[in-house]
């Protein structure tokens, strides 16, 4: 039985606020869309989160391989063109690039915007796209919306996905990804659809390192922004104090 008197030696108004901690971990489907799940543990669990309805529809997690290569470095690819589960999903993108975020920074939220045929409406179509049992990729319209290839080289990476599609439901995941100079099970791809809001945090005291492809090349208007201030860097507050002083 737990000791009543073991925080005796404190003020009472301070024993009245105490709390403590859960440190049991709850089931993954619960995780995945707050505290986050390791991109090897959201993998393995897939077809769970699936039968529990909290993976967003779209979305595809890709194991990849790091290769050691001896006094060298290391050697690691994503994929061919036709073969593996981008093969299988008919996605090779038309633009790639890459970017470094500095340790601690952040991206996003970003959002691209689906593409609905003029004789559908948003129910339907999505309805079409990821309701049946097996989803039916030649429907694709990957030359008119983004979706998004990513994966990492180095680092650690926070992601939240959020499913901001109409007539779908809101769902949310949230995965940690390592980069390839940490060799594992995290060493992933992820594939996001256009509607998905993405966020992106370098996690711990290294920076970032990025691989991207895109189904579409680059096109400013269709990129969005959600609460995405933190991207910005405001002046100390006492820089905007003289620099918005037109006093003469």
């Amino acid at each position: 039985m737990e000791n009543k008197n073991l925080w005796q030696g404190l003020r009472p108004e301070v024993r009245n606020q105490l709390i403590q901690r859960n440190y049991s971990a709850p089931e993954i489907e619960k995780r995945i869309s707050s505290e986050g799940l390791e991109a090897a543990t959201a993998l393995a669990g897939e077809r769970a989160l699936k039968e529990a309805d909290v993976w967003i529809p779209g979305v595809e997690i890709i194991q990849r391989h790091v290769y050691p290569q001896r006094h060298r470095g290391i050697f690691s690819e994503l994929g061919r063109e036709g073969e593996g589960l981008l093969g299988e999903i008919r996605l090779w993108p038309k633009q790639w690039a890459a970017a470094k975020m500095f340790a601690g920074s952040a991206k996003g939220f970003h959002i691209h915007p689906p593409h609905i045929p003029k004789d559908e409406t948003s129910e339907s179509w999505f309805g079409k796209l990821f309701g049946g049992e097996e989803p039916d990729y030649s429907l694709r319209r990957y030359d008119l919306e983004q979706w998004d290839v990513m994966y990492f080289l180095q680092g650690r990476l926070d992601l939240i996905l959020s499913d901001e599609r109409d007539s779908l439901p809101r769902r949310r995941m949230r995965l940690f990804i390592d980069g390839d100079d940490r060799r594992g099970g995290n060493n992933v791809a992820v594939v996001i659809p256009p509607g998905v809001a993405h966020a992106l945090r370098a996690e711990g005291s290294e920076d970032l390192l990025m691989v991207y492809g895109t189904s579409t090349v680059f096109h400013p208007p269709h990129e969005g922004r959600i609460a995405s201030q933190v991207e910005e860097l405001p002046y100390p507050c006492e820089w905007e104090s003289y620099l918005e002083n037109d006093s003469k």
